[in-house]
């Protein structure tokens, strides 16, 4: 009983402070986001529309619901428009991540998303792009020379699930549209994940903010109805690994699930972002505390009934005490 006061006290309070949030000026672009889009080879006029129009869509998601500063978002497409993009090559993508490595240091968040056709030959994975391709394996190299400490990839693609296992590492969160690289039809999970930045419905704890772990869930759940309604097995079924064990799960269980919930691809508000020194330090210590109460929810099974119920109601308390601070402005 204690504990379930407790948390009702603490998200109460993180509630309040969402909603004071609301009413504020829309964020400033946030300096320390960064994101790589790469629309891949479509192979026809069908799906080059298509994946034409779901990176469009992103890209805007991210510039003007979600905070992104323009500079910092990377398109590479197909077929760029205006004749001044660049295209989904290797060698553009391999200039990408240079200048990622040259950008982001241990606080920044990268994003990468892939949307296009995916292969896998039952020994390696890859992403279809124009001209010669990049196996799994290449962009875990890549990420693994990135300062940031976090990092969420997206492979939104077919036979996308085979990037789980050499993606997977600490500090990261690996959504895939299917579960392996046998599911190698063209997918629908992108729309409904674009659909989900956007959508109020997707904030599933009503906090105000749109979490990566909601966004998948929404995704998922729309991309299941979407076979559902059309009468058809579902030739996809997405994936979500932030533990960092390389093993992909269809929803928030086996240990995965913690990251994604307390990573968020909206900003803090302009307001926030103005206010004292004191009230932005606690703000990053209740999406610390945040985090905590996940990764030990997580362990329930594996601690002690004792340890545990200690553990959660520590962390509890210091959350409550925190987000109650917030509310009376650092004070």
């Amino acid at each position: 009983m204690w504990h379930r006061l407790i948390t009702a006290l603490a998200w109460g309070c993180v509630a309040a402070g969402v909603a004071c949030a609301q009413t504020a000026a829309r964020p400033a672009p946030d300096p320390n986001k960064f994101a790589v889009i790469v629309g891949g080879a479509s192979g026809d006029e069908e799906y080059a529309a298509r994946f034409a129009r779901w990176t469009a869509e992103l890209r805007r998601a991210l510039v003007e619901r979600l905070s992104f500063d323009e500079a910092r978002v990377t398109l590479l497409t197909e077929s760029p428009a205006g004749g001044g993009g660049r295209r989904a090559t290797a060698e553009e993508l391999r200039r990408a991540f240079a200048s990622l490595r040259a950008a982001t240091g241990p606080d920044s968040i990268v994003f990468v998303f892939l949307i296009g056709h995916g292969t896998f030959d039952g020994r390696a994975a890859k992403f279809s792009l124009v001209g010669p391709d990049l196996a799994a394996s290449d962009y875990a190299g890549h990420l693994n020379e990135l300062p940031a400490r976090r990092v969420v990839v997206f492979n939104m693609a077919s036979a996308s699930g085979e990037f789980i296992k050499p993606l997977s590492g600490r500090g990261r969160v690996v959504v895939t549209a299917t579960r392996s690289g046998q599911e190698q039809n063209a997918t629908r999970f992108p729309e409904h994940f674009i659909a989900a930045l956007g959508s109020r419905e997707a904030d599933a704890d009503q906090n105000g903010r749109i979490s990566v772990l909601e966004t998948f869930n929404y995704a998922a759940r729309l991309t299941a109805e979407h076979y559902s309604r059309a009468g058809r097995l579902a030739t996809e079924h997405a994936l979500l690994d932030d533990s960092g064990d390389g093993v992909g799960h269809p929803s928030a269980d086996g240990g995965d699930g913690a990251l994604a919930r307390t990573t968020y691809f909206d900003s803090l508000t302009a307001e926030q972002a103005a206010a004292s020194a004191e009230t932005l330090r606690l703000l990053r210590e209740r999406e610390r505390l945040e985090e905590e109460v996940e990764q030990l929810k997580s362990r329930k099974s594996r601690t002690p009934e004792a340890e545990y119920e200690a553990e959660l109601e520590k962390l509890l308390v210091n959350l409550a005490r925190v987000s109650r601070s917030i509310r009376r402005g650092g004070k």
